[in-house]
């Protein structure tokens, strides 16, 4: 293409700029913007050109220098001090070029989320590009608005930490919990970390309206949220689950009780998963332990993993009917299988005032009539649409 811009005109363009209405400057600035990058000059007009996008930095009018972000802000052949410049002129400037510009490395990207206004850290978190360690600073430091962004762009690198300092920093709010529930590379152990934040805010407003005793509100609040995570851990892959188990000791949520409901409910695996990490004991190990009968092993490592042991026979006897139905083809029935796995560990415990036993089993009698109500409802859904 022919050159369209001699160093006579640039001199000629500043001239009438230093009268020329704002909007005419504006459209007179970015069209000068766009030439620079699509128009083949010799060297001394491009030096012209780029000295008067240079000197337009300095107009007093915000709808110039918008006009040059809009031009220059996507392009890597833009010159840097020029995009350097409109990052640190007003927001909704510089968040044109941060959301844009090819041109900033990743230590820059995350220095300007630690300094920046929300809607310049939303910017950078819409970028075409997000690295890990961006992410991580939007993460650790980004407001609500800025890690929605993030949460929302397909095209951003987030590390596992990174979903968890989110959800820690904003779980008990709706929307991030909504955009974090929507991504399909959530893991269990941020899902479960969400769970709690929802029953946490339930049990809150229960015992604040005195819809049920203190007490009483912390049981429920906890059995829904251990049910829950139960539920996601039968949802998880083996490989997920040390991770979602150390998440559940360092938070102190990883209880006999939690232990005890998951075997009830077939979720073999997760107990473990636990009870290796617990016993320091290595899977397959563990594996061989609590799928043999030979119970003087289990009872050893239970015993090394700190659980109590006026509960083993509770978990030999729920483990029992589980390698029964192994041994017969599988759990076909979940729910039958729940209720007679629950009333196998209340038969032998029967008879126990120990305190805390008498918890677990209140716990596992109300744990049987949800699986029992369950399977009702299931088998209505089966009527209705056979």
């Amino acid at each position: 293409m022919g050159c369209h811009y001699r160093p006579m005109d640039v001199r000629e363009f500043l001239l009438w700029m230093e009268t020329a209405p704002a909007g005419r400057r504006a459209e007179a600035g970015h069209a000068l913007a766009r030439a620079y990058l699509q128009v083949d000059v010799d060297e001394e007009t491009r030096g012209a050109m780029e000295a008067a996008l240079t000197v337009l930095l300095d107009d007093d009018a915000p709808e110039v220098r918008y006009g040059l972000a809009d031009a220059l802000g996507a392009s890597d052949q833009s010159p840097r001090h020029i995009i350097a410049a409109l990052a640190g002129d007003h927001a909704e400037i510089a968040a044109v070029v941060l959301s844009r510009s090819p041109l900033f490395i990743d230590p820059e990207l995350v220095d300007i989320v630690a300094v920046a206004s929300g809607l310049l850290q939303e910017a950078i978190a819409r970028r075409p590009v997000v690295s890990q360690s961006v992410a991580a600073a939007v993460a650790e430091i980004g407001e609500k608005e800025a890690c929605l962004a993030l949460l929302a762009n397909g095209a951003a690198e987030i590390a596992r930490i990174s979903f968890t300092r989110i959800a820690e920093r904003f779980g008990d709010d709706r929307d991030v919990r909504e955009a974090l529930f929507a991504r399909e590379d959530l893991s269990p152990a941020v899902h479960q970390l969400l769970v709690r934040a929802v029953g946490d805010q339930l049990g809150a407003m229960v015992i604040g309206k005195a819809w049920l005793p203190e007490a009483r509100a912390h049981t429920v609040t906890r059995e829904a949220c251990d049910r829950a995570t139960v539920a996601i851990a039968a949802e998880s892959e083996t490989e997920e689950l040390p991770a979602l188990v150390e998440h559940l000791r360092v938070t102190g949520q990883l209880t006999t009780a939690l232990l005890l409901r998951a075997v009830c409910a077939g979720n073999v695996a997760f107990f473990e998963t636990a009870l290796g990490i617990l016993a320091h004991v290595p899977a397959r190990r563990v594996a061989d332990l609590v799928r043999g009968r030979r119970m003087s092993g289990l009872r050893a490592a239970y015993a090394r993993a700190g659980l109590p042991p006026v509960a083993f026979d509770a978990f030999n006897a729920a483990l029992g009917v589980w390698r029964q139905a192994a041994e017969t083809g599988g759990i076909e029935d979940h729910y039958r299988f729940t209720v007679e796995t629950v009333n196998a560990v209340l038969a032998r415990y029967g008879n126990i005032g120990d305190g805390e036993m008498n918890e677990l089993a209140s716990m596992l009698r109300r744990f049987a009539a949800d699986q029992t109500r369950e399977a009702a409802r299931d088998y209505v859904r089966a009527a209705v649409a056979a």
